[in-house]
């Protein structure tokens, strides 16, 4: 599960180090589409977050890491905004919000620079609808009602890949991993197979965000490929793994009836065989008597 996680986490950084999506995303985020943010208007700012906690001879320094944070400028006024990505829920979320955006405001005041206003917001790619609090209110267990004007919030926005409204986006990257995102999570492969062209790369974004079981070398070669043609190719490709999982698995019925059981090399070897060799096997299942024979043939 972790390696998934991290090769979701590596995607979302790699698709949002493209300014256009960073900005395309941030709009969709906070304004509901309309371009406020400039890809040409951004600059990148460090990720790692540190602050000193603890006594003065003793200080113990605290590190965060950010997926992605960027310095936005809007109508000449600059704020600060980090995105983190979640393919599985965390229900301490707007805590690790509240503490990452904490230490930015916290980090500014020591550099003893101007304070930036710091805004974040979850892009969520998990299977599951998002159903955890996305205020600091909903997440406490009670406040009294004496004390709740005084109580300070804190909001988390979360951007969830399943529901997106792709036609508010105006990147044509972004727009295409949510599009190809949301019919694999929808299991509606006609929708994929749309005669279109997209880039290879924003296939395989959509391939990982989705943990979609889909390799580089079942696509047809390119940059670019066409959607149709591709889902012909890997509708090709599962049907020849359905016919030659059955052969196998029909060999190995046979092999036990003739040999009565069958070690753990030669099932390991069986699953590892091509469907010419099974064939070949299914065919000559008469003349085996022992697994040597089997070996033979398959060398």
């Amino acid at each position: 599960m972790r390696q998934i996680r991290n090769a979701s986490d590596t995607t979302c950084k790699q698709l949002l180090r493209d300014e256009e999506c960073f900005a395309d995303l941030c709009n969709y985020a906070f304004f509901q589409g309309r371009q406020v943010i400039k890809p040409e208007e951004l600059v990148s700012r460090e990720n790692d977050l540190s602050t000193l906690t603890g006594n003065i001879e003793k200080p113990t320094e605290i590190k965060r890491y950010r997926d992605v944070v960027r310095k936005a400028s809007i109508h000449g006024d600059y704020v600060i905004i980090g995105v983190e990505h979640q393919s599985t829920f965390d229900k301490n979320m707007i805590f690790r919000i509240l503490n990452y955006d904490a230490t930015t405001y916290i980090n500014q005041v020591e550099s003893k620079k101007e304070v930036y206003p710091v805004g974040s917001f979850v892009f969520y790619t998990g299977d599951e609808e998002w159903k955890l609090p996305e205020t600091l209110k909903e997440t406490l267990k009670s406040i009294p009602s004496e004390m709740e004007p005084y109580i300070n919030d804190w909001r988390l926005p979360v951007i969830d890949l399943k529901t997106m409204d792709a036609r508010k986006l105006t990147n044509r990257r972004l727009k295409d991993v949510v599009e190809i995102s949301q019919s694999m999570f929808a299991g509606s492969y006609e929708g994929l197979r749309e005669n279109r062209k997209i880039e290879t790369e924003s296939f395989m974004m959509a391939a990982t965000f989705t943990r979609t079981n889909i390799r580089r070398e079942d696509l047809p070669e390119g940059d670019e490929i066409n959607m149709c043609k591709a889902m012909d190719q890997l509708f090709q490709r599962f049907e020849n793994q359905g016919i030659e999982k059955g052969k196998l698995n029909t060999l190995k019925e046979l092999l036990k009836v003739k040999l009565g059981t069958l070690s753990s090399p030669l099932e390991k070897q069986l699953t590892e065989t091509s469907l010419e060799k099974l064939n070949e096997l299914t065919l000559n299942i008469f003349n085996i008597n022992s697994e040597e024979d089997v070996l033979n043939l398959m060398n």
